[in-house]
């Protein structure tokens, strides 16, 4: 008897932004058009990636940048985009919510239907990146999205350090795992470079759960005015794809343009996944740990 295959093919976008959203829009939907040439079934963008990583500053006029979700227009280009080529799209974008605003992924299927929405849930603050100023920690929950190609989980940068999310997707049936990225170089250290270390716990998440992931970060320097004088981040780049034992694919540089692929068979990982144990061996029940923020012994 024939060993099964159910075969997806990845695709993970990295580029530099201008500030101009059109511009953005129209890279983004090129990279998309070229990764689909190579064959790519979901194809990540990165985060936010209709401007400038604005969050270096706290300036109320940026909040102009937010839009509502229903109706936005570059969630429409792209599910006329994801229509037209039979693939899947998560885009990210700048919400606005009445009152509330959030870090956000619309989860596009390759026949352009929204699928549903993603909101950041780790909202991060310190130089360079103060998006505590402009976000609302997100309200969905960590969620997985059925699409045509495979199920899917979508979280967004900051999300990509917490082990938590990741088994929580796995938990709910992701088979492979995108994060959308902005980061790059810190203000206020020269010599503090997260790069390797970043890469290094999303390729954990992967292995940990025996799923691929994708992770789609920018490139380029982007300076900002702010209320204290202009700040300077130079994004690494380096987006990656990691296979279910957290092994590179491939990966991008901290400079160039890139459309990275990656063909992975789900049935065989599946296998892999259920004979592994780790998940048939989980304790859940020890775990109510986790469920506080200073590791001491939680209420029963």
């Amino acid at each position: 008897m024939a060993e099964k295959k159910r075969l997806v093919t990845v695709a993970a976008l990295q580029f530099a932004c201008t500030d101009d959203v059109a511009t953005n829009v129209g890279t983004a939907e090129r990279l998309v058009r070229a990764a689909h040439q190579k064959g790519a079934n979901i194809i990540l963008i990165q985060e936010l990636f209709e401007g400038y990583y604005f969050c270096q500053a706290q300036r109320e006029d940026f909040f102009h940048r937010a839009k509502p979700y229903q109706g936005h227009p570059t969630i429409v280009r792209m599910q006329k985009l994801a229509k037209e080529l039979g693939v899947v799209i998560p885009v990210s974008f700048f919400e606005e919510a009445n009152n509330a605003h959030y870090n956000s992924v619309a989860i596009i299927d390759a026949d352009g239907t929204d699928l549903g929405l993603y909101r950041k849930s780790h909202i991060p603050d310190g130089p360079g990146y103060q998006e505590k100023f402009y976000f609302n920690p997100g309200d969905t929950g960590f969620k997985v999205f059925q699409t045509k190609y495979a199920k899917i989980g979508v979280a967004i940068c900051w999300d990509q350090w917490f082990p938590e999310a990741a088994r929580a997707m796995a938990l709910q049936g992701a088979e492979v795992l995108f994060y959308p990225t902005a980061i790059g170089s810190e203000p206020q250290d020269d010599g503090l470079d997260s790069r390797d270390h970043w890469r290094r716990v999303m390729q954990g998440h992967a292995g940990a759960n025996v799923v691929p992931l994708v992770a789609s970060n920018r490139i380029g320097k982007e300076t900002i005015e702010t209320e204290h004088g202009k700040s300077t981040i130079t994004f690494y780049g380096y987006s990656f794809i990691a296979g279910p034992t957290g092994e590179l694919v491939a990966a991008a540089d901290d400079k160039e343009e890139a459309v990275l692929i990656a063909q992975f068979d789900l049935d065989k990982i599946k296998s892999k996944r259920q004979s592994w144990g780790v998940f048939r061996d989980r304790r859940p029940d020890l775990y109510k740990v986790l469920l506080t923020l200073d590791g001491s012994n939680p209420v029963k």
